[in-house]
């Protein structure tokens, strides 16, 4: 079951951004551009800051962008993701440091 929970909560911000981008497309367009590329990698490596950036842009609010308070919640996003990657890497060098096995089972 926890593992089940980890599945979860990895891959929800992707498929929320997946979902976002499918049912309003003009969104993601208003925050990227034309771009393809970008929001895709947004989705591979940072999800929950593209996740974040997307619901919180304000396309022609007398101006683009991200305003005050939205950066905050952009730079937590962030310390989320960047949190995944370290936590991975930590819990890897933890497992082979102390004789934990993480290769393929054969």
């Amino acid at each position: 079951m926890p593992c089940l929970l980890a599945l979860m909560a990895a891959f929800f911000p992707r498929l929320g951004f997946l979902v976002l981008w499918l049912a309003r497309p003009a969104l993601v367009s208003a925050a990227f551009g034309s771009s393809f590329l970008l929001p895709l990698l947004g989705i591979i490596f940072l999800p929950f800051t593209t996740l974040f950036y997307v619901l919180l842009y304000h396309p022609g609010l007398g101006g683009v962008g991200l305003y005050g308070w939205d950066w905050l919640w952009i730079g937590l996003a962030v310390l989320l993701d960047l949190s995944h990657w370290f936590g991975s890497y930590t819990q890897r060098s933890y497992a082979t440091r102390y004789g934990g096995y993480t290769g393929p089972v054969a």
